[in-house]
């Protein structure tokens, strides 16, 4: 069974930046996508990668400060997140399926993933 791991959150000023991981084992790729809480929903997708060319989508309250990456050597995906504000804090999730999913769908529609991480905390450092 897959299973994910997120690892990078912790406490970040205003503006900083920081960078989260997400580890997919044995080399799973079908593509991962970044959710975080938010009002009015149980998680909002922040950023996508898909599978095969792998095209990213973002929610449009991080396009231009948040940039996901991959790393094929060791299947690592990155979330890295600059200039934060005060809405960025909280648990970052990463997320997957056992096959390649559309990110399109995925990124507003996290119940249609079945693989998540337990979650990594980013807050605000006072």
């Amino acid at each position: 069974q897959v299973q994910l791991v997120e690892s990078g959150g912790g406490a970040v000023n205003l503006g900083g930046a920081l960078k989260l991981s997400c580890a997919p084992p044995g080399g799973h790729h079908t593509g991962l996508a970044w959710f975080r809480p938010a009002p009015g929903k149980a998680r909002e997708g922040v950023a996508c990668m898909d599978y095969g060319d792998g095209e990213i989508f973002y929610t449009e309250s991080v396009k231009g400060r948040f940039t996901m990456s991959r790393n094929d050597a060791d299947n690592t995906y990155y979330l890295q997140m600059e200039n934060v504000k005060d809405e960025d804090a909280g648990v970052y999730y990463c997320a997957t399926d056992r096959v390649p999913f559309p990110c399109q769908i995925a990124i507003n529609s996290p119940q249609s993933l079945d693989v998540w991480g337990k979650g990594t905390q980013v807050t605000q450092r006072t």
